[in-house]
């Protein structure tokens, strides 16, 4: 399946403190025509899938527009990547699925509320991720929860597991942190692999046992 991953713009509605993002990339953003345009021309080299990024791809204005016409064009496969706080909304999730998004992606940053909230830096958004992810679920979609491997959350990847699939979660993906861009120079942020990899192999045989996908 050929993938054409489409970065609407990289503003965002939290400020998660290993955030690769400068301000400088956030005065990049595509138009709606500048994004059907990429799709046209996707298809016409075969292109069966497209992923809607960002940044935080459902605060563009447009996205259920963009889902619908990706669909048209022939896309079998769509996906929304996002933080899910506006997915506690039923309503935003009934309408991008109704537009044509069979695949979402979440990311939970971690399962821990007062450390979730410290990470995004926004007082009282775990609330609303937890309310988002629970949305996506009981609507049996395709759904993927992305946690995040930081030095300060990495130790309680087992929990987070366990806290996905009490959820019904069946898909879970790990991300170390990216020290590039923007969090170039948190060299703290990022966990030492030999400290992870014991950590992360338990979490493996807890999927395996259980059922849940667990991939890094």
């Amino acid at each position: 399946m050929a993938l054409l991953d489409v970065v609407l713009g990289y503003d965002c509605n939290l400020a998660c403190d290993y955030c690769t993002i400068t301000p400088a990339m956030r005065q990049r953003a595509l138009s709606s025509a500048q994004v059907l345009d990429a799709m046209r021309r996707g298809r016409a080299l075969n292109y069966d899938a497209v992923s809607f990024t960002g940044g935080e791809p459902t605060i563009f204005p447009n996205l259920s527009g963009l889902v619908r016409a990706a669909r048209q064009l022939g896309y079998s496969d769509v996906k929304v990547q996002s933080n899910g706080l506006l997915f506690a909304h039923p309503p935003n999730v009934d309408k991008l699925i109704a537009a044509g998004a069979n695949r979402f992606h979440v990311s939970i940053h971690t399962h821990d509320a007062a450390a979730y909230d410290a990470l995004v830096r926004r007082e009282g958004s775990y609330p609303q991720m937890v309310a988002g992810l629970d949305n996506l679920v009981a609507r049996n979609v395709e759904l993927v929860a992305d946690v995040i491997l930081k030095r300060d959350t990495y130790a309680k990847l087992g929990d987070a597991i366990r806290w996905l699939y009490d959820r019904g979660v069946k898909h879970a993906h790990l991300w170390f942190v990216s020290l590039t861009d923007g969090n170039r120079d948190n060299v703290d942020s990022m966990p030492r692999m030999s400290d992870v990899v014991p950590i992360v192999s338990e979490a493996f045989a807890f999927g395996r046992a259980h059922g849940i996908e667990v991939r890094s």
